[in-house]
C-alpha cells in the first residue's frame, strides 16, 4: 500500500530532527573542556581519599628523608 507523500514527509523531519537532538547531546558529552573537568575532579577526589592520600604523604616523607641523608654522607 503506498503512503502519503506528506505522511513521508513529514517522518522525514522528525528522524532528521530526532537526529540533530542526538548529535547535540554527543557533542555535548564528548566535550574535551569537559571531560578534562570531569577527569580533574576525579583526580582530586582520589587523591583526598585517606586510603590514597596517607601512603602519599608517607612516600614523600621517606623521598625527602632519603634525600637529606644523601646530602649530608
Amino acid at each position: 500500500m503506498a503512503r502519503d507523500p506528506d505522511t513521508i514527509q513529514r517522518e522525514i523531519e522528525q528522524a532528521r530532527d530526532a537526529l540533530a537532538s542526538t548529535l547535540d547531546q554527543l557533542g555535548t558529552k564528548a566535550n574535551p573542556k569537559k571531560l578534562v573537568n570531569e577527569a580533574k575532579a576525579g583526580a582530586a577526589t582520589t587523591l583526598n581519599s585517606p586510603k590514597v592520600k596517607y601512603p602519599l604523604i608517607g612516600a614523600g616523607a621517606l623521598i625527602l628523608l632519603l634525600l637529606i641523608r644523601k646530602l649530608f654522607r
